[in-house]
């Protein structure tokens, strides 16, 4: 026991020296240096749904080592642990509109085979989807309160069907089949019309209104377009969705059911992500991307405003939920260097409180960094932007190695969003540059189809080009920058390493597709409704572009890697396969390449467990050290 806290004394007592520029003083500052347990141990609490009578909140946190379901009085007090999985994840999804049954989901440790479970008033749990195989997703009440709605792919694999389930006998009836390969998008409120979108490429899709009774489909957009459902008006006379038929960023459109016209709602210079009415039609919630991180409105649809929102200590709300009743909103506050605490607000005495403090007491909030927004011009002129983190320890005179970090996707998005993994690795002073190369979701609809059939080629010449924009700030060893990533960013760590072997340090490749043709040929079956898009975007390994995809898979061009590297692989992935690490770990050790290898028996598309991120992040941080930093690791048996 003494020894345990003599680690961890040494552990997080480290002096940093910082520049001050307006003079040529040096003030020195007490910065601890934090282990990955304690930084793991920030609790990550989501959801929130709200119990019959306002006096209870259900949400999801994983302060139990892996997500449970938990509730929360409303007037503050401790989390209540329901379910205590010490295995697979339970991630809660609602109360019973008029009584404290539950419904929750889980898979199988990371399969992405999600069944739907009741909990009874009594703590019994029963499997209201049990096939075997099948895939299902709550997809909302309804308005009666009778019944909820649910997609499966049970009766064919890869299309969902939705279903609707009775609450008094708990049986299931089919009410769309979906033998189109349609998306179920929104119901309307008296459950006769269905939104129902067609992916045409990952930027655009079809949206299609479906009258149940008359079996009538309605297409609602005129040109090749991106289009979302949003929601049914509580009387459903008028259906809202968000396209961006008008310019690069999407925004809100009304659709009058009845004339088949169409009106502008809402307009930003930014992507309009979201949004929905509250359960009476009191308020409409919308969801912003802007520059990176949610902007949230609640307009008051009888007063024709926006409420104000509640001010939480400069921190960005970025999410909220309202009780049936609209007298209650639960919202989500935080910021890049504070994990998102959950809060309820009254919205007749403007009173609100806290619930959670998600922090982990152990850290001094001040030694955790803000990020800012960066751009820099890419090898062809176009701007790239980026979220950069800087070590509080950097300065010119004591310049610190980087990292630049890619998103997953292909499309995705790297966010103004809190990361513990991003935070330790700052802590302990690594910069981390983290990317949006062209092909992300946010920026228009132009950079977003600008890596289209050019994936490894131009979007990793902006990842190369975030590197020298790093390596020109004072702050950073420019000899001393790495890549890391995960999924899509993990293949262009990989991408990196062999078609740039000079220009990176080292990589860190966490669940990256390594073989494009047998990824594209594997993809789940689920996801047959957006395979030809993937086929359009990235290439048909059927065709003549398998070609292509061979030539831009790192697993046959592994004699060019000649930076260490480091891979993590879930073995119950079920969209980048375990075969794809194996097999790019076992070609690049073939060049005596210094190679580590981190496999976790119980994880699928990304590590839940807080022990299985334990034992990654400390496994990336030690990699880094050795190869990056260039230094001995410390172990603990030599402390």
């Amino acid at each position: 026991m003494k020894k345990h806290f003599l680690l961890l004394a040494i552990a997080i007592s480290v002096i940093a020296c910082k520049t001050d520029k307006k003079d040529s003083d040096k003030a020195i500052i007490a910065l601890k240096k934090y282990s990955i347990e304690q930084m793991m141990d920030n609790e990550n609490v989501f959801g929130g749904s709200f119990s019959p009578d306002n006096s209870k909140l259900l949400v999801t946190s994983n302060r139990s080592g892996i997500y449970n379901m938990y509730t929360v009085s409303t007037s503050g007090g401790e989390l209540e642990p329901i379910t205590k999985s010490d295995s697979s994840s339970v991630f809660a999804t609602s109360y019973f509109p008029k009584d404290e049954r539950m419904l929750f989901r889980m898979d199988n440790n990371g399969d992405e085979i999600y069944h739907i479970f009741l909990r009874e008033l009594n703590g019994y749990i029963k499997d209201l989807t049990p096939t075997k195989g099948a895939r299902a997703s709550f997809f909302g009440w309804g308005k009666d309160e009778k019944s909820f709605f649910f997609t499966s792919n049970k009766r064919d694999n890869r299309f969902m069907d939705l279903y609707e389930m009775d609450l008094e006998t708990f049986t299931p009836k089919m009410i769309y089949e979906n033998k189109e390969g349609y998306n179920v998008s929104a119901i309307s409120n008296n459950k006769n019309i269905l939104a129902l979108s067609k992916t045409v490429n990952t930027n655009d899709s079809d949206l299609f209104l479906f009258d149940r009774t008359t079996k009538v489909i309605t297409k609602i957009n005129l040109t090749l377009s991106g289009n979302s459902a949003a929601d049914f008006s509580i009387d459903d006379t008028e259906f809202y969705y968000t396209t961006d038929a008008e310019g690069e960023f999407a925004t809100l459109m009304k659709y009058t059911i009845s004339t088949n016209e169409t009106e502008k709602v809402l307009a930003k210079d930014w992507d309009i992500s979201g949004s929905y009415f509250t359960n009476n039609g009191t308020y409409r919630v919308t969801y912003i991307n802007e520059d990176a991180k949610n902007v949230i409105e609640v307009y008051d649809v009888k007063a024709g405003k926006n409420i104000e929102l509640p001010n939480v200590d400069g921190k960005s709300i970025t999410s909220v939920g309202f009780s049936r009743d609209e007298s209650m909103m639960r919202f989500y506050a935080g910021g890049s260097n504070t994990p998102s605490n959950l809060y309820v607000y009254d919205l007749k005495t403007k009173k609100q409180t806290q619930l959670t403090d998600v922090l982990n007491k152990e850290i001094n909030p001040n030694d955790l960094v803000k990020a800012k927004v960066i751009r820099y011009p890419s090898f062809d002129g176009v701007t790239i932007p980026a979220i950069y983190y800087l070590p509080h320890q950097a300065s010119e005179d004591n310049k610190v190695p980087a990292l630049v970090w890619v998103h997953g996707g292909p499309g995705g998005q790297s966010r103004q969003n809190f990361s513990s993994r991003i935070q330790y690795l700052v802590n302990h002073g690594y910069a981390v540059l983290a990317v949006n190369n062209r092909g992300s979701s946010g920026y228009g609809k132009t950079f977003f189809t600008m890596d289209d059939l050019n994936h490894g080629e131009k979007d990793l010449r902006d990842c190369v080009e975030g590197k020298n924009w790093l390596a020109k700030q004072p702050e950073i060893d420019a000899e001393k920058i790495g890549i890391i990533g995960g999924s899509y960013g993990g293949y262009m760590t990989m991408a990196a390493l062999t078609y740039t072997p000079e220009e990176f340090a080292v990589g860190v490749n966490i669940y990256g597709v390594t073989n494009w043709m047998r990824t594209l040929k594997s993809i789940p079956s689920w996801w047959e409704s957006f395979r030809e898009a993937l086929y359009k975007e990235l290439g048909d390994p059927h065709s003549a572009d398998s070609v292509r995809l061979k030539r831009i898979s790192p697993l046959f061009h592994t004699d060019k890697v000649t930076k260490p590297l480091m891979v993590l692989q879930g073995a119950k992935d079920p969209r980048v396969l375990q075969v794809e690490s194996d097999e790019i770990v076992a070609g690049v050790k073939k060049n005596g390449v210094p190679v580590e290898y981190v496999l976790f028996d119980d994880e699928g598309h990304g590590f839940v467990k807080k022990e299985n991120q334990i034992e990654a992040n400390s496994r990336i941080l030690q990699f880094l050290d050795t190869y990056l930093k260039k230094e001995k690791p410390i172990k603990n048996d030599e402390l």
